[in-house]
């Protein structure tokens, strides 16, 4: 049945998006001290750009993957850069009071993590290995490829659903002492990922 690709795709987006890198870290750190609709944008965007990299494996599309692939060294190095940037505006950031809502840039959110996640182009490479040793490299037809992207998309997005529901369950917890030190850390980590970027290259 055609759904069991979508399913399959739910799957693998899931799984994907488990592992907590910087990308989860953010989403945690939006969440405790801006709200879960904030955490939840950074896990939209992430899953937007995952879609984005899943479309390009369940289709084949060659040309970009290859571009990709041969100018990973300028993606890793720009990703590694708005990383090492991140952290430390993070780390330097005011928390604001957890009982209000920030309104505003969520629009900016959004794209800015979409643009983010896709600085890692081992994402790419990722569902095609993932997509290959599951026999879904082959024999899609168009719904079915369009299927398997739209599980990829759904199932990334329902992890950081999870990831911010949970997390906001401390949020009231927290005072303004605690949510400075959850921008430090969070700053202190996406600053060391920058790192790991960018020494990647050497």
């Amino acid at each position: 049945m055609e759904i069991t690709f979508f399913l399959q795709g739910a799957l693998i987006g899931f799984l994907t998006a488990v592992p907590i890198g910087p990308i989860g870290i953010i989403c945690i750190r939006k969440t405790l001290t801006e709200g879960w609709i904030r955490g939840l944008i950074v896990g939209l965007g992430a899953a937007t750009a995952d879609l984005l990299y899943g479309f390009i494996a369940a289709f084949g599309v060659t040309f970009i993957s290859d571009t990709v692939d041969d100018q990973r060294v300028w993606i890793r190095l720009i990703g590694g850069v708005i990383l090492l940037i991140l952290g430390f505006r993070t780390f330097r950031t005011k928390p604001a009071d957890p009982k209000i809502q920030i309104s505003g840039g969520k629009l900016k959110s959004y794209i800015s993590i979409f643009f983010l996640t896709l600085t890692n182009p081992l994402t790419i490479f990722a569902f095609i290995a993932v997509f290959t040793a599951l026999g879904l490299a082959k024999g899609l037809t168009l719904f079915s490829s369009a299927l398997l992207v739209a599980g990829v998309f759904t199932g990334s997005g329902l992890w950081f659903l999870l990831l911010s529901s949970t997390v906001v369950l401390f949020r009231k917890k927290l005072d303004f002492v605690g949510l400075r030190w959850v921008n430090r850390v969070a700053g202190i980590f996406i600053f060391c990922a920058g790192i790991i970027a960018m020494g990647s290259l050497i």
